[in-house]
């Protein structure tokens, strides 16, 4: 008989530091890494309330504030603001709950990556197997937003600097890294580097690269990723010396955090021998496998690097494969078809805990959970009507009944123990009364709202967009309905850079590993950000003041 495990037990499993943080109500505190972690400082703590400069009980659109006076001040001010004004109908942190196989050794990370490398078989074979819920969208590192791409493209591709499993930022192509002065940063390259067609890794492969994602006219792309560097301006080989120096607008305070999480290099002369075709079907990275079949929507297989340089890969042969339903998941692990699964649902626990060949790796992800409502489209245009969504919704339920307690309500864009998170601001509380009272202040009484979402991108995805339509189709003045969407497809729309082809609702997450708000806010929240759903003066002003400061200073770490 299947047995009922509830989130302490399920943490209990888990066994991790970070999973009984999260119990404790506590997830990121002592383990979240910081701005320090990467050399750069940081502004330090925050304390709650408005990043030091003391509590309010004001509200930034009511009672005037005080201005703040550090930059943690100013990310939580901005995200009082975006409490206040309630562009998305906030949702839940997401818990990385995966399946492994007993024939592997690995642990899950905060940040969602599965890195292969981390992957030691101790079975009767050396070839892993990895099943995400969606495959990639083309393999060239600078040209995708998803992580089930990253997660593909990672193992063959690596950056400047990188995160262990925790979040503490280490090095990877750069031996060590430095600020100079505002505006501009050093990084010192690693010798002995070949890429997997043999060429040797160079300065000037470091910055066209980093360029290529900063700079439309380089390398024949208009890279995704741009505000993922965000501040960044470009890049040049150092003069004599195997370093690069990469140039900000002002400080850039979070420069190095940026760096250890993006930035794939790749060779140069190999992408401008090639066309965008190629590049989105063939590798060519430093990493411990190179590529050794692609099929497209179907499989991606690696094999270890020879020239690696690092020792080897523990696995000869990792392979990746998708499957959008998480039971077809959880049944190819149980049966031995594969390692590793991602998102095993919480009806799914037991049967892979009681599993002889299985078992359970799980932490607080990096990912937050939300509802966009387009900012400009009726009714979606009412601040009132919006604040109604998310009193309509009972959020504290669905954490308890969809996730069965695997996940933690939010009520800002920024997770707890992230830096400018706002200690001061509860997830709103369930009232329906008030909901249907804003709806009539906001004249869109009768409103009929349609909530797009994927089904198996996320845990529980489509369930929870269920749970929130139930909740708003309960009001007696708007009526609301799903619509199940093809992952791809409404990313497609969404990051077209075109703010009017998306649905003007719809369930999505976001996941951020630098551990800073402003990574969050910037692309999603902010009027020139890539995924934006909003657009507010203040929240830029508040942001572009947050980014214009900075902390404690840097140093090297060579």
């Amino acid at each position: 008989m299947a047995r009922d495990i509830d989130r302490r037990n399920f943490l209990k499993l888990a066994g991790t530091a970070a999973g009984a943080a999260a119990v404790a109500g506590c997830s990121g505190g002592e383990e979240t890494p910081t701005e320090g972690d990467g050399g750069d400082g940081g502004d330090g703590g925050g304390g709650g309330g408005d990043g030091g400069d003391g509590g309010d009980t004001g509200t930034e659109t009511g009672t005037p504030l005080p201005e703040p006076e550090t930059r943690v001040g100013y990310l939580e001010r901005a995200n009082r603001l975006l409490h206040e004004e309630a562009p998305w109908i906030f949702l839940n942190r997401q818990y990385s709950v995966y399946g492994k196989s007993t024939d592997v050794d690995w642990e899950a990370r905060r940040d969602e990556r599965i890195d292969g490398y981390a992957i030691e078989p101790t079975g009767d074979t050396d070839t892993v197997q990895i099943t995400q819920s969606a495959m990639d969208s083309g393999l060239d590192p600078h040209d995708h937003r998803e992580t089930p791409t990253d997660n593909i493209v990672l193992q063959a591709y690596e950056g400047l600097l990188s995160r262990d499993r925790e979040g503490k930022v280490i090095q990877e192509l750069a031996t060590g890294y430095e600020r100079l002065e505002a505006g501009r940063v050093r990084f010192e390259l690693r010798s002995g580097v070949s890429f997997h067609s043999g060429d040797s890794l160079t300065k000037e492969d470091v910055a066209f690269s980093i360029n290529r994602i900063v700079d439309p006219e380089v390398g024949g792309l208009d890279s995704p990723q741009s505000d993922q560097l965000a501040g960044v301006t470009g890049a040049e080989p150092a003069d004599g010396d195997s370093a690069v120096i990469v140039e900000s607008e002002g400080i850039n305070p979070i420069v190095f955090a940026l760096f250890a999480t993006y930035c794939d290099v790749m060779n140069k002369s190999w992408v401008e021998s090639n066309d965008e075709a190629y590049i989105n079907t063939h590798m060519n990275g430093t990493g411990p496998f190179q590529l050794a079949d692609y099929e497209q929507d179907v499989s991606v297989t690696f094999e270890a690097y020879g020239d690696y340089w690092k020792d080897g890969a523990p696995a000869d042969e990792l392979v990746i494969t998708a499957a959008s339903e998480a039971s077809t998941r959880v049944n190819q692990l149980v049966s031995g078809e594969t390692d590793v699964i991602v998102n095993v649902p919480p009806q799914n626990i037991s049967q892979v805990d009681q599993a002889d060949n299985a078992e359970i790796s799980a932490v607080p992800s990096t990912r937050i959970i939300y509802n966009a409502m387009i900012y400009d489209r009726e009714p979606f245009d009412s601040v009132e009507f919006r604040r109604a969504m998310n009193y309509a919704v009972d959020l504290e339920s669905i954490v308890e009944s969809v996730l069965s307690g695997f996940g933690d309500g939010t009520g800002q864009p920024t997770l707890e123990g992230f830096t400018g998170y706002n200690s001061e601001l509860d997830p709103y509380p369930h009232d329906p009364e008030e909901a249907e009272r804003l709806v009539e202040e906001s004249g869109y009484a009768g409103a009929e709202i349609e909530l797009h979402t994927p089904n198996g991108r996320y845990l529980k995805d489509l369930e929870i967009a269920q749970a929130v339509v139930g909740y708003i189709d309960d009001l007696e003045n708007v009526s609301a309905s799903v619509n199940q969407r093809d992952f791809g497809n409404l990313t497609d729309v969404l990051l077209d850079g075109d703010i009017t082809t998306g649905p003007a609702f719809y369930l999505i997450g976001w996941g951020n590993a630098t551990f800073d708000a402003s990574q969050t806010i910037i692309p999603l929240l902010t009027s020139d950000g890539a995924l934006t759903s909003y657009k507010n003066e203040r929240v830029d002003e508040l942001i572009n003041e947050a980014q214009s400061m900075g902390g404690g200073e840097t140093g090297t770490d060579s």
